[in-house]
């Protein structure tokens, strides 16, 4: 059973994650400036899950300086952070942690990466942050409160574009396998389309798609501490979604919206897979 608002007070839970998020990205933007020997940079980051899958000590640090304002206010909640921060709460509520989403961005001086803070209960986001310290712009959502960019609320206007007019953003797993999976789609999906973006943060991509700087959205195999918050923005802004199950073979497909469109995009993806399955 989600927890209420007289038990879970969201605007104060947004609240925390927001100061939180802008400590994180201010300590990001500065370990950044002082890393500027890019080479050294791209040397000293570690590898995880693959070579194209990259963290650096600014991740860690980071995630740590966030488990450490959220336990100091909340000392009974759980903790699931992309570094392998973690903490076993009693509260019910688990915070959802990307300290640097957009890790390869980061480390190449590419202006497009964010922290992402959601909290979660029993896979319910109650409350999302993604904070973009290069734009100085912060994205909170609240469920059932709406969505908000530095304080003003996000309404996605206008009747969504058909699907030949639309700008749509994607990304790609760490995975040779899978990449090679998803580019497979490309070749039926580019042509149908305005265009593709591949900017490289899915939490900044599900933002601006709830600001109408993407159309739409979609990308396989995404971890809860890259979709949590920034689906919660989208949602909250008036987006649809869905969970494509068995368009890439080794995870579910997120396709993110608005109605109408939405559904033309997941009938061009699934054509597109039966084209690549044909060839």
């Amino acid at each position: 059973m989600m927890p209420d608002n007289d038990s879970v007070e969201l605007d104060e839970l947004a609240r925390l994650a927001e100061d939180t998020a802008r400590r994180a990205g201010a300590f990001i933007v500065q370990a950044g400036a002082k890393g500027r020997d890019r080479a050294l940079l791209k040397k000293d980051a570690r590898t995880k899950s693959s070579l194209t899958d990259l963290a650096t000590e600014a991740d860690r640090m980071s995630e740590e300086l966030i488990v450490q304002e959220l336990l100091g206010a909340r000392p009974d909640d759980a903790i699931f952070g992309e570094e392998g921060g973690s903490h076993a709460g009693t509260s019910g509520l688990t915070w959802v942690i990307d300290p640097v989403d957009g890790t390869t961005n980061f480390v190449y001086d590419f202006a497009s990466f964010a922290v992402s803070i959601a909290a979660v209960h029993e896979d319910t986001a109650l409350v999302g942050v993604v904070h973009d310290p290069m734009k100085d712009e912060t994205f909170v959502a609240t469920k059932g409160g709406g969505a908000k960019l530095n304080g003003r609320d996000i309404e996605r206007v206008g009747i969504a574009p058909p699907l030949s007019q639309s700008l749509i953003g994607t990304g790609f797993g760490y995975s040779s396998a899978q990449r090679l999976e998803q580019a497979a789609l490309l070749p039926t999906v580019l042509p149908a389309v305005r265009d593709i973006r591949r900017a490289g943060s899915a939490a900044l991509d599900l933002c601006y798609v709830a600001i109408g700087r993407l159309d739409a959205y979609y990308e396989a195999g995404l971890k809860a501490w890259d979709r949590a918050a920034g689906l919660l923005v989208a949602t909250e802004s008036g987006l649809g979604y869905a969970d494509l199950a068995e368009l890439i073979a080794s995870a579910n497909t997120l396709v993110v919206g608005p109605a109408g469109l939405l559904d033309e995009l997941c009938a061009l993806l699934e054509y597109a897979k039966s084209k690549a399955l044909s060839s």
